[in-house]
């Protein structure tokens, strides 16, 4: 599934190429990618056509673009959803599921989705406010102007200028579980799925079942640091992927599956002590660490 720095690495896109254009057209190929715009299809396209879409946001996974001052169009790609940027009367993909057409021609915003888990809707937002970022001192996001209803929930990433560090070590650590099954908490800390999670864990030198209740805050610090580093340098690459199934709004994929140091590298030498790297089973999926760099804490959790 798309992380952080492939949505974001979309969103730039979608920013250069829609922000500010009109849409005259708008066409559901199939109603599972509106399911969530409860209206149905048919009001899904009306509330589209005719509307200048504004600039570009992100909130961990999920992308939106404002419509107007109380309603944006909200994206999430799923684990095979791409939003693609085409030339007008572009063949249609296999798996098209919405397309859009601008006032100005030349060019296509298409949703295509595979799998179907993905989708889009329109939903309320309003706009954050100023006393979140007064009382943080902290400086709003450039991307960030409003939040769609359904989004605030999530919780900003460790790359949002107003992420509040204090505050999530504090929220941490009185989770009670293991620091990896936090990390991937939404609702905690957004943007981080199961690859940039072990190569976090990595860089800080800790076992994803280490209790959150134990950590110190410098090895908090250590982890956000981890995190940080891991999805920059994949945002710097255009993302991680393994298949043709995640590209940019270019139908370009990324290139940093081949910087991961512990990810779905199962007995292949640790880059930091030549230890072959070990896989678990977490939650119905793989987890990857080193077992001389990242022991098994004696008191752990699942």
């Amino acid at each position: 599934m798309p992380e952080l720095p492939e949505v974001e690495v979309v969103r730039r896109g979608l920013q250069t190429w829609v922000a500010g254009r009109t849409l005259t057209a708008a066409t559901v190929h199939h109603p599972r990618a509106v399911r969530r715009h409860l209206a149905g299809p048919d009001d899904f396209t009306a509330r589209l056509v005719g509307r200048t879409l504004g600039p570009v946001s992100r909130r961990g996974k999920y992308l939106w673009v404002p419509l107007d001052a109380g309603a944006a169009l909200v994206a999430h790609l799923g684990m095979s959803g791409q939003l693609l940027v085409v030339p007008e009367g572009t063949a249609r993909q296999p798996h098209l599921r919405v397309a859009m057409r601008f006032a100005d021609g030349g060019t296509e915003l298409r949703f295509v989705d595979q799998r179907t888990f993905g989708g889009m809707f329109i939903d309320e937002c309003d706009i954050e406010s100023s006393d979140e970022s007064t009382d943080r001192g902290a400086q709003a996001s450039p991307y960030e102007s409003a939040v769609p209803h359904s989004l605030r929930h999530i919780a900003r990433d460790p790359l949002d200028p107003r992420f509040d560090e204090g505050v999530f070590a504090t929220a941490l650590r009185r989770r009670r579980t293991s620091v990896k099954r936090a990390l991937l908490d939404q609702a905690l800390i957004s943007g981080i799925g199961n690859i940039y999670a072990d190569e976090a864990l990595w860089r800080a030198r800790l076992h994803g079942s280490r209790p959150t209740e134990t950590l110190r805050r410098a090895e908090v610090a250590a982890v956000l640091d981890g995190a940080r580093e891991v999805m920059s340098h994949a945002l710097g690459q255009g993302g991680t992927s393994f298949d043709a199934l995640y590209v940019n709004i270019n139908g370009e994929s990324g290139y940093f599956d081949r910087s991961l140091h512990v990810y779905g590298r199962e007995g292949l030498p640790c880059a930091r002590c030549g230890t072959p790297i070990r896989r678990e089973v977490f939650m119905n999926r793989s987890s990857f660490s080193c077992p001389r760099c990242q022991p098994r804490p004696r008191r752990s959790r699942p």
